[in-house]
């Protein structure tokens, strides 16, 4: 008798509340409960900016401080993989891998999706309105038209004041 393959679920993460909430969320949604037959395998992924994209070659002294901002990312990178593994094990989730992959978000997660043949992307979303969407970008929505896969994203619910 064939067996059927598990399925890839690539969940991305970085250090915003809203992909925190994501993965939570998938969790509680997908994996409660199926500690001993998980209905996909997991793979966490993070982008590390490069250092260079975020200084921005611009002006004297900007090669100087590559290596302040790059070790700042590599800080930022570890504190959200352990809080992915944290998330994880408080979820008894314990079947998954951690990428941490430098570039751009919308790239990164693009690829991760034929990396691991995922049939599902995760992302969280930060609720922007149009005009920061269109001047800062959005990664949900690149992912949404480009990623080979269904991608589901993930909206914090609103806190009433």
């Amino acid at each position: 008798m064939a067996t059927a393959e598990t399925q890839t679920m690539v969940v991305g993460i970085d250090d915003s509340e809203h992909s925190t909430y994501a993965l939570q969320w998938t969790l509680d949604h997908f994996f409660a409960n199926s500690t001993v037959n998980p209905p996909f395998k997991l793979v966490i992924v993070h982008a590390k900016p490069s250092p260079s994209s975020v200084v921005g070659l611009a002006g004297p002294g900007a090669a100087e401080v590559l290596p302040y901002v790059d070790s700042d990312l590599k800080k930022i990178a570890a504190r959200v993989v352990e809080k992915a593994k944290e998330i994880c094990s408080s979820k008894s989730v314990h079947d998954f891998v951690v990428e941490v992959v430098e570039g751009d978000a919308r790239n990164i997660l693009c690829e991760a999706v034929e990396k691991h043949h995922a049939s599902i992307l995760v992302v969280g979303s930060h609720g922007y309105g149009a005009i920061k969407r269109a001047v800062l970008g959005s990664v949900s929505d690149y992912c949404a038209h480009h990623a080979h896969c269904t991608v589901m994203i993930v909206k914090r619910p609103k806190t009433k004041h």
